[in-house]
């Protein structure tokens, strides 16, 4: 069996890497036999990879990168290539678009079996497809799921400005003097409105121009491609999906009215809800469910919301032509804290409960505490605002969580 394309086109691709990484690099043991990357489409999954396969070969250890859609894996098979590669002494396969061999996961779970020495590295752009796969490799396989970018990967990735990532706690104690250093090295709110418009996708390096066109394909092929692919949905039920995010990104950060939105979208009760969880897998939605329990609770007051800024302004932008200046404030905020592992809930009394203590409002200059003057760990979160005094801190330094 002859590798000499696949090399050919490894090589020309490690070749034209960007040298900035992303934050998961660094939080990533590349020691484990085997590690799925997921994600949505475009936020950077293919260069992680490939970077980390140049770190193996500077190393002195021999990697293969291979698309699991290439004309010549579609002819010989994830196993067959792998196979073969382990045989001659390689140590590590980097499997790109893994999700579209249809069965990949019994692919890799074979491989892993029968190569105990040997690594493999798992990426696909259907968040939906690698999460079916789970099934398959739950027990052997390290999941890592990699966001859009944050504002502080985006100033590092655009501008050439470095910051190390903060905790939660550390952001409330020291917001003051975190704000002000990242000022002391330049100016922040013009910065912020670009990367809320077109920022959080590593595509954004490519030009501007077609920053939204190319974000609308990314939608385009999340409901058409890997909706159909990871659940067999078809056309109807798909154009229905589309509904339901337009619906979403031309509403205010909305109480789920489930009843409402079956009615405008023509579906029923339960249909609705088995869409809304398809798109919140497929990285498209985010649902943030109220501070309690029980299933009921859910279904009633969770809030819904477009996964990231830049989906929001794109939809809104083709539909509107509007500034959904509240709803891109509380995306982001969403965003930006799910992204970083926190534990998000709609609050009581407030807009949000993070990690069960800290309680959130999100608004514009002119916000205040209202209903969470007297709660204990209340902050109020200001957009347009550089920096905070006390309780009261900047939008868009919740961006420098990851």
């Amino acid at each position: 069996m002859n590798l000499s394309d696949l090399f050919a086109i490894q090589a020309l691709l490690v070749g034209n890497l960007p040298a900035t990484r992303r934050f998961l690099f660094e939080r990533i043991n590349w020691d484990n036999r085997l590690i799925c990357l997921y994600g949505g489409r475009g936020v950077g999954k293919t260069t992680l990879m490939l970077q980390r396969l140049k770190d193996c070969e500077q190393e002195g250890g021999k990697g293969l990168y291979f698309a699991a859609d290439h004309i010549q894996v579609t002819a010989m098979g994830i196993y067959d290539i792998a196979a073969e590669f382990f045989r001659h002494g390689g140590e590590v396969v980097f499997i790109d678009e893994a999700h579209k061999r249809p069965d990949w996961a019994q692919e890799i779970k074979s491989l892993y079996d029968s190569f105990p020495r040997g690594r493999l590295v798992v990426s696909g752009s259907s968040a939906l497809a690698m999460q079916t796969g789970k099934y398959d490799l739950s027990r052997r396989a390290f999941y890592r799921m990699l966001p859009v970018l944050s504002f502080r990967e985006y100033l590092s990735i655009v501008h050439g400005r470095e910051y190390q990532p903060v905790t939660l706690e550390t952001l409330l104690r020291d917001h003051q003097r975190l704000a002000s250093d990242v000022l002391g090295s330049g100016q922040v709110l013009g910065h912020f409105r670009e990367y809320i418009e077109a920022g959080a996708y590593p595509f954004v390096l490519e030009g501007k121009a077609e920053y939204l066109q190319r974000l609308e394909n990314v939608i385009e092929k999340t409901l058409y491609e890997d909706l159909s692919l990871a659940e067999g949905r078809r056309s109807g039920g798909v154009r229905v999906m589309k509904k339901l995010l337009w619906l979403v990104a031309t509403s205010p950060p909305m109480q789920l009215c489930i009843e409402s939105v079956a009615r405008d979208v023509g579906v029923s009760r339960p249909t609705v809800y088995d869409y809304l969880a398809v798109l919140e897998r497929a990285g498209l939605l985010t649902t943030v469910p109220p501070h309690g329990h029980g299933a009921r609770l859910v279904r009633k007051d969770s809030k819904i919301f477009l996964e990231n800024t830049n989906l929001l302004w794109a939809i809104s932008q083709s539909l509107t032509r509007t500034d959904p200046l509240g709803s891109l404030r509380e995306t982001f905020f969403v965003n930006q804290l799910f992204s970083a592992a926190a534990r998000i809930r709609v609050a009581a009394r407030g807009d949000f409960i993070v990690d069960d203590t800290y309680t959130f409002e999100v608004g514009g200059k002119g916000k205040g505490f209202g209903q969470i003057e007297e709660t204990q760990d209340g902050y109020v979160v200001r957009d347009g605002q550089e920096v905070g005094h006390g309780r009261i801190l900047p939008l868009w330094l919740f961006g420098f969580l990851y």
